[in-house]
């Protein structure tokens, strides 16, 4: 447990700019520890609360339950569903949602849909998920053309 809290603690410090002579006297002022290896896990969770107090944000670098689409077309369907989203647009703006959509728009037109979006490899399907994405934007007033915007 302490091998994860040290590491946190040093994502914690890179993040707010803390050298290893900052973090130092950090530990020594909350803990009374220069070292960590001198630290027990308690001295270590006082720490990390005050580098959150200080700003560090945990869950900001905390790893997604999904990685990232293999497919720049695929995080491009990410990205137009958050901006739906974002404009108010969605009842469900999570990844469940995008799923569901999916499901419900072209279920009766594919021969089968894929559990996740992500899983998606057919060029043509995943065009016709963008274009309907494009089009509901539309819609709603949402530009999407981001080359114009440079």
């Amino acid at each position: 447990m302490t091998a994860s809290l040290r590491k946190i603690v040093h994502v914690a410090c890179k993040e707010l700019g803390l050298d290893q002579d900052a973090r130092r006297a950090l530990q020594l002022q909350v803990c009374g520890k220069a070292s960590m290896s001198d630290m027990s896990e308690n001295d270590y969770k006082a720490v990390i609360a005050r580098l959150k107090a200080d700003g560090f944000n945990q869950s900001s670098n905390a790893r997604s339950k999904h990685p990232r689409a293999p497919r720049a077309d695929l995080r491009l369907i990410h990205v137009l569903w958050r901006k739906l989203g974002e404009a108010g647009a969605l009842e469900r703006p999570d990844r469940d949602g995008l799923n569901a959509f999916v499901r419900s728009r072209f279920g009766e037109a594919w021969a089968s849909v894929p559990a996740d979006i992500d899983m998606l490899r057919d060029d043509a399907q995943i065009e016709a998920v963008v274009a309907a994405l494009r089009a509901w934007g539309k819609r709603e007033g949402i530009d999407f053309d981001w080359d114009r915007r440079r």
